[in-house]
Parts: structure tokens; C-alpha cells; sequence
């Protein structure tokens, strides 16, 4: 998964990024409504953190710019004010959810994972596969019952798969899920080593991902 913050808190952001980078997620972080322009002209999200009050202007603007030109990324607002006014006009400009300053950031995360949940082709609290599931509260997956051993990376990598079975994806998008801006010494071929990875962990069982060439990867059952 990846996400922009776009929150001006230079300490609140850096503190989120970290803890989400620790889950396995790729957060950047945007301070003013013309950064985030910038990041979201370049890279997708799979959603967006958005604080309401920015130096350059209201979040709410944003959201308005972003839904008028129908981007359907799912936004979390993030607010201070506690008027039922307020968080009603924010819903009602297309925000997907809304968390008030200040928050735990487990349900931040837990907030994130279900509205990317809304998007995805399976939407439970844990991705199943044949005898593989994945449990992304835990980064952790399952083969016939038993845990497998996996990086944080390969988890991130095996997220996304799952909650696309049978649908090719290129190698750029799974590049954009597992690495930032911050990563620009790892190439995207990094990918090939990571699905290599994960091959072998689910040798000898019916779930497989592959490869076709100039398309990208896919995860699926055998026959």
C-alpha cells in the first residue's frame, strides 16, 4: 500500500511515516496543498491522509479539486474541529472517513487498511487464497494453517497480490507499493527478486504467481 499524508505537523507526519513504514506501508508526506499537486501528479495512491488546515489553504479544497476531476482515491481527513458541521461538509465533499487530532495511530492504520478494503476485489479483515490467506493487520500470512516466514517487504508485496488474484499487475505498480521516493537506489527490477522470494516460500503448494512478460505478475491457483 502506499499513501500520501499531506499535514503540515512536520513531527505528527514524520511520526506517522515511520510507524506506517514499520507496516509494511509507503507513506509520503506532503506539508502544503501545492506539494501535494505535485506528488499526486507523479505517483498514484491507494489513499490519501488529508489534514483540513494547510498553510496554503483548506484540505477541503483539495478534496473538492481531486473529486471534481473524478480521482476516486480514498481520503481520510484528518481535523482538529469538533463541529458535526464540519466533519458532515467534509463527507459530504466525497471524504471517505474522518479521524480527529488527536489520534491513536492504530486506528489511523486500521482505518487506512479498510478503506483500501472498499477498493479491493476482497474486502474480510483477512485475504484468503485456496489454503493461502494474508492478514494485513499482521503482515502475516498462512499456508495450510501453518505461518510463513516473510520479510516486511515480501508481505507488502503478497498484500497486494492477493487482493488482485488473477489480474496481472505491471511491475512498476507493484514497485509504487513497496518503495518511496526515499528509495530511489533500489530499481524497480528489485521486484523480480522479491516474487522469487516468494515463489519459493509457496513451492509445493497449488497457489502460484506468474509472470508474463511485458504485463506483469499475477497470483492465482494452479489448473
Amino acid at each position: 500500500m502506499r499513501v500520501l499524508m499531506i499535514e503540515d505537523a512536520v513531527d505528527l507526519a514524520e511520526g506517522v511515516v515511520a510507524r506506517l513504514a514499520r507496516s509494511g506501508v509507503v507513506c509520503d508526506h506532503a506539508t502544503t496543498i501545492e506539494d501535494a499537486r505535485d506528488f499526486r501528479a507523479v505517483q498514484k495512491y491507494d489513499a490519501l491522509i488529508l489534514d483540513i488546515n494547510l498553510p496554503d489553504g483548506s484540505g477541503l479544497s483539495l478534496l473538492r479539486e481531486i473529486r471534481a476531476g473524478g480521482d476516486r482515491t480514498p481520503v481520510l481527513m484528518l481535523t482538529a474541529l469538533v463541529s458535526v458541521d464540519d466533519r458532515v461538509s467534509a463527507l459530504d465533499l466525497g471524504a471517505d472517513d474522518y479521524l480527529g487530532k488527536p489520534f491513536d495511530q492504530r486506528e489511523l492504520e486500521a482505518r487506512l487498511r479498510a478503506l483500501v478494503r472498499r477498493e479491493a476485489d476482497q474486502k474480510g479483515e483477512r485475504v484468503a487464497l485456496g489454503p493461502l490467506s494474508y492478514a494485513p493487520a499482521e503482515q502475516a500470512a498462512f499456508l495450510d494453517g501453518a505461518r510463513l516466514d516473510l520479510t516486511r517487504r515480501e508481505a507488502a508485496l503478497l498484500d497486494v497480490l492477493m487482493r488482485h488474484p488473477g489480474q496481472f499487475l505491471t511491475k512498476q505498480r507493484l514497485y509504487d507499493s513497496l518503495f518511496g521516493f526515499d528509495d530511489a537506489d533500489v530499481g524497480v527490477n528489485a521486484i523480480e527478486l522479491y516474487v522469487a522470494r516468494l515463489r519459493k516460500k509457496l513451492a509445493g503448494s497449488p497457489v502460484s504467481i506468474t509472470t508474463q512478460r511485458g504485463v506483469g505478475y499475477r497470483i492465482g491457483l494452479d489448473g
